[in-house]
């Protein structure tokens, strides 16, 4: 072993999308950052299904690139087809989804994290983390090298002892084609940390030149595609689209065939698998009342003929999977490209790690992505980043960035892993933000763009902008309360599109509330508005944001009511050295749980399984004297 001679301010180890939104964070603030992965050439892989954003997903995305971070940026630069999902119902379920040029997404962000001149790279494998009186000093490679740092950010994905396994055959690996890593899991072990073992799977990869195309169902996308990024001034990738087909009764009696041979059934595997996006056996299982299930062909890219099948994620017998296949409509003459596979890896319970990010155990080690039990993407880079964050904050002995549950579905999902934890791959849902009218797609920037400016992620012209749309949403709005029409102004538009005509002056933003009539329709026969608008025509774009608010006034006062009631909580600190044990009126489990959890907040405390509102009150008490 020989040691570097240079020491950087953040290590990021792994270059999946939590590495690469925690190397370009840290970087972008002035750190001096290195990114350590196995492969230089497949860092933002997209494993599993190529495609970035889906129902809250999509939320998760935009306040990602309302932060300061890049997963949306690339997306629109290399995105093949753009939907926003849940049209059909209210605003705050909108989630915008694009699928990717798979190849092209990982050369582009290389190219964007290659910019930063803060950010070093190198390809080696990490296989034990430098720590000593409980602090983080560096990591050691399997080349031979210490590297000295102030934090390590570990966002090690689904690598560490991973297991592949298809049938009854099993390897070593991380992903298809790519090693394992070793050594981390028995590091911190070491240290006091709990480790398990989850699992995940991916389907498998067709020709999309055998897909009968006359059999399956064509899916467009938007048109015109709408970007991820607030930045993105517009898409101009070519759009491609994708195809729905369906499986079959002989479908499922040809997979049960391989139930014997499934790695699942069998009992080779033990990880947990997710819930949410079972395997296809694990479909016909569970719901084996269903005659049916709904697959989704979806191109890789513009240059490949390699198509995903989603909705066939699977672990048994790659000849088992041709011949389930080739049964359903338009895959009759399928040739497979990859067979699908699980695979099982080591996580860390993510009740080890604070609401930075920053592990319990080890001051300056964060932990980021699968290794805290997440599944996807995009909850993977929104923990990246924040790690990033707070790797750089704590680098240069500044407080921790840390965004309460009423501020953003990071918030969210963060509180949830710490308080709650999770003994299967977690993922993020719009049912579990409780203030999810508040906490829209459209509005990240406006919630978390200061935040992101403060701390050096976001420059002035980028604030200042949304600072501009910011004041003409809040200008639009107050004018519609101010102003009011007649019945001659509006009932020929109202009668146009079923809307009761009006019998006397109204208030525009009465009318605004009624689900039929639109702003654009109704500020066209308003001279006032219609003057307003035209004098800001750059902002043209925000006039859907400024309806939603109108519309959604009486809804957001009252969740802006809930979130100042429980905020009281969030500020009453609890300090770090509190011994629970001292506490006699406590529940038993509600003591053990606060000392599991060791929550930082009586906001946090009150969150946690377990802890009940007795033991909230006795906590209050307790703080206050």
């Amino acid at each position: 072993m020989f040691a570097w001679d240079e020491q950087y301010d953040v290590i990021v180890v792994g270059g999946g999308h939590a590495g690469c939104e925690a190397a370009w964070a840290a970087a972008r603030m002035g750190q001096k950052t290195l990114m350590v992965t196995m492969n230089l050439n497949t860092i933002a892989q997209m494993s599993c299904n190529p495609a970035i954003g889906g129902t809250a997903k999509g939320h998760l995305v935009r306040e990602i690139d309302a932060l300061g971070g890049i997963m949306a940026r690339i997306i629109d630069q290399t995105g093949i087809q753009f939907r926003m999902l849940n049209r059909s119902k209210g605003p705050a379920v909108w989630s915008p989804r694009a699928q990717a040029d798979r190849t092209r997404y990982g050369v582009v962000m290389r190219e964007t994290l290659e910019t930063l001149p803060t950010l070093e790279f190198r390809q080696d494998s990490v296989f034990d983390i430098l720590i000593e009186n409980q602090t983080v000093k560096g990591i050691r490679t399997a080349l031979g090298l210490t590297i000295y740092a102030k934090t390590v950010v570990l966002t090690t994905g689904t690598f560490m002892n991973g297991t592949m396994h298809i049938g009854l055959t099993n390897m070593k690996g991380g992903r298809s084609g790519e090693a394992a890593s070793f050594g981390i899991t028995d590091t911190l072990t070491r240290h006091g940390f709990v480790s398990g073992r989850l699992k995940t799977g991916t389907p498998p990869r067709i020709d999309k030149r055998s897909v009968d195309y006359s059999k399956v169902e064509e899916q467009p996308g938007d048109n015109p595609p709408e970007p991820f990024s607030f930045y993105s001034p517009g898409i101009t990738t070519q759009q491609i689209s994708m195809f729905m087909t369906h499986t079959n009764e002989q479908t499922h009696e040809i997979l049960r065939t391989g139930f014997d041979e499934s790695p699942m059934f069998t009992g080779r595997i033990q990880g947990i698998g997710p819930r949410y996006c079972p395997s296809i056996e694990d479909k016909i299982n569970r719901f084996s009342e269903k005659t049916s299930h709904h697959l989704f062909l979806e191109p890789e890219g513009l240059s490949t003929n390699e198509m995903y099948i989603n909705g066939f994620s699977t672990s048994l017998p790659e000849q088992v999977q041709l011949k389930a296949l080739k049964t359903v409509p338009g895959l009759e003459k399928v040739k497979l490209i990859r067979p699908g596979y699980a695979i099982e890896y080591d996580y860390f319970p993510p009740f080890q790690i604070r609401l930075s990010m920053e592990t319990k155990l080890v001051s300056g080690l964060f932990f980021a992505g699968q290794i805290n039990g997440t599944s996807g993407y995009e909850e993977a880079a929104a923990q990246g980043l924040m790690a990033g964050i707070n790797a750089a904050l704590k680098a240069r002995s500044e407080e921790p960035v840390i965004l309460k549950r009423s501020e953003a579905y990071i918030g969210v999902m963060i509180d949830d892993l710490v308080n709650k934890g999770t003994d299967e791959p977690y993922r993020m849902f719009t049912s579990r933000a409780e203030h999810r009218i508040a906490l829209r797609q459209d509005n990240a920037d406006r919630r978390l763009m200061e935040t992101g400016f403060r701390i050096g992620t976001i420059n002035s012209e980028t604030v200042g902008i949304m600072r501009q749309k910011k004041a003409f949403i809040e200008d639009l709005f107050s004018r519609s309360k101010t102003v009011s029409v007649t019945p001659d102004q509006v009932n020929d538009y109202l009668n146009r599109i079923g809307s009761s005509p009006i019998e006397q002056k109204t208030r525009l933003s009465d009318l605004l509330k009624r689900p039929e009539v639109g702003i654009e329709g109704i500020i066209s026969q308003v001279i006032d508005i219609k003057e307003f608008i035209n004098n800001n025509n750059r902002f043209p774009s925000y006039l859907a944001d400024a309806e939603i608010e109108i519309k959604y006034e009486g809804y957001l006062a009252r969740e802006n009511e809930q979130i100042g009631k429980m905020n009281q909580f969030e500020t009453l600190r609890i300090p770090e050295q509190i011994k629970y044990e001292a506490i006699k009126s406590l529940s038993t489990e509600g003591r053990e749980k606060l000392k599991k959890i060791k929550p930082e907040t009586l906001g946090q405390a009150s969150r946690i399984s377990g802890v009940t509102s007795s033991d909230v009150s006795v906590l209050m008490i307790y703080l206050r004297h």
